[in-house]
């Protein structure tokens, strides 16, 4: 099978650019805006933060059904996903630009703007995972499309969570957030273009017609073997790896007594991606999806049981373990998500139905409630340990419960996940046919 040429491998890529900044400037700024611009409580601010990711889990198979069903002539993901960019910018953009008093019409505006973003976000998020399924028949080329997928939203998400905190200090109050919402909106609009641009011309490899209703195809999709195993695999990592986002600023604040760590450790934690996702990309090449999916998660463990060492309060160790994680969950990031449009391109060679976005759409909706888990997690443990908020000094049972979770307790979550892993056989078959057709 010919490669996709490198433009359109690129051009898909560059989507990575708006998902990686919608996804990333919310659960940084959101939280202060609400609470701090707004001045409501932080109860209602995390719930206001929390609605639009319990919406999306609902929306996100929908998004994909409509996307499944779309007979346009331009292509069956490509014009959703433009107009969902375009969307998701003005609603992001939105959000910080709203009236900040009263607080029950600024809570409200913001409420009705992010809702909207996130509407559009899973109508951009579902179809882009599906076209990779589609605009490729091969194995490895589906690899290599996810590296530079990650490469790409990994840089996005260092620039975004480096630059929007930095903006809105520039001019401080609603004024440097309205500055900041500018830039990223900005920024979605350049990744959704470069992806509309990129693509142009792909050709779609799969042609199957849609049938069945919703909770009949879901039902389908959920029902498979190789669907509940690797996406059960998926859940729990990406809820091991938010409980380790989530402690971060608790991990800086109370074990290492420095609230600017937190920065330093994001930074090590997302940098090796950069690096490391090419070298991942050569090893699940050689050895294959499921083996890389495999080794990457033994490094995740390796570096989150090495987090454990940071109780003694060394910048260097918590650095290291943090670079460490972060190698792993590169490669956590790549496979899954390769292993995603071989799921769906099988599903449809099977059944001779197009259910490849309902299938994506299911996917990102999990992927969502494991972000959601993860926090709920991590302050589960923290009340366990007894963790008093708003304290500035913790008991020493309180500062283990803040290192167990990001550490032993998410290394156990990604041990369940290589169980579930153990049992996805598809890889195999595919792996093989790949190879059979290089041959020829």
């Amino acid at each position: 099978m010919a490669p996709l040429p490198a433009r359109q491998r690129r051009g898909y890529a560059l989507g990575g650019i708006a998902t990686g900044t919608y996804g990333t400037v919310p659960g940084l700024l959101l939280m202060p805006y609400l609470t701090e611009v707004i001045g409501i409580q932080a109860a209602l601010a995390g719930l206001v933060v929390f609605v639009p990711k319990g919406w999306d889990f609902v929306l996100n198979p929908l998004a994909g059904r409509v996307s499944d069903r779309s007979t346009n002539p331009l292509g069956r993901r490509r014009p959703i996903i433009r107009r969902a960019g375009i969307v998701m910018a003005a609603g992001f953009l939105a959000i910080f630009a709203g009236p900040t008093a009263p607080p029950w019409l600024a809570t409200a505006w913001v409420v009705a703007a992010f809702l909207v973003a996130a509407t559009a976000y899973a109508f951009f998020q579902v179809p882009y995972l599906a076209m990779s399924a589609e605009i490729t028949e091969d194995y490895a080329e589906r690899t290599r499309l996810m590296m530079w997928r990650v490469v790409v939203i990994t840089g996005a998400i260092m620039v975004a969570g480096a630059t929007a905190p930095l903006l809105v200090e520039a001019l401080g109050g609603a004024a440097g957030y309205r500055l900041m919402a500018v830039v990223m909106a900005v920024l979605i609009l350049a990744g959704t273009w470069g992806l509309w641009v990129g693509t142009r011309g792909a050709a779609l490899t799969r042609h199957e017609a849609t049938s069945g209703t919703l909770r009949e195809q879901l039902a389908l999709v959920v029902r498979s073997p190789h669907v509940r195993t690797l996406l059960t695999a998926f859940v729990l990592q990406a809820v091991a790896m938010t409980m380790v986002l989530a402690g971060i600023s608790y991990t800086a604040r109370h074990v290492m007594g420095d609230s600017a760590v937190a920065t330093y450790a994001f930074v090590a934690f997302v940098a090796p991606a950069v690096v490391v996702s090419p070298l991942w990309e050569r090893f699940g090449l050689r050895w294959g999806k499921k083996a890389g999916f495999a080794a990457t998660s033994v490094v995740l463990v390796a570096g989150l049981l090495a987090l454990t060492a940071a109780r003694g309060g060394s910048l260097g160790v918590l650095l290291g373990g943090a670079a460490v994680v972060g190698i792993g969950y590169a490669g956590s990031q790549l496979f899954p998500l390769a292993m995603l449009p071989d799921l769906a391109a099988h599903d449809a060679m099977e059944s001779g139905q197009n259910r490849i976005g309902l299938l994506t759409g299911t996917w990102s909706a999990f992927e969502l409630l494991g972000f959601a888990l993860g926090p709920a997690a991590y302050g589960f443990v923290l009340a366990l340990g007894g963790y008093v908020s708003g304290a500035a000094e913790q008991s020493a049972t309180a500062t283990n419960a803040i290192l167990l979770g990001i550490s032993v307790v998410p290394a156990v979550l990604v041990l369940l996940s290589l169980l579930a892993l153990s049992r996805y056989r598809l890889d195999r078959v595919l792996r093989a046919e790949g190879v059979d057709h290089a041959v020829r």
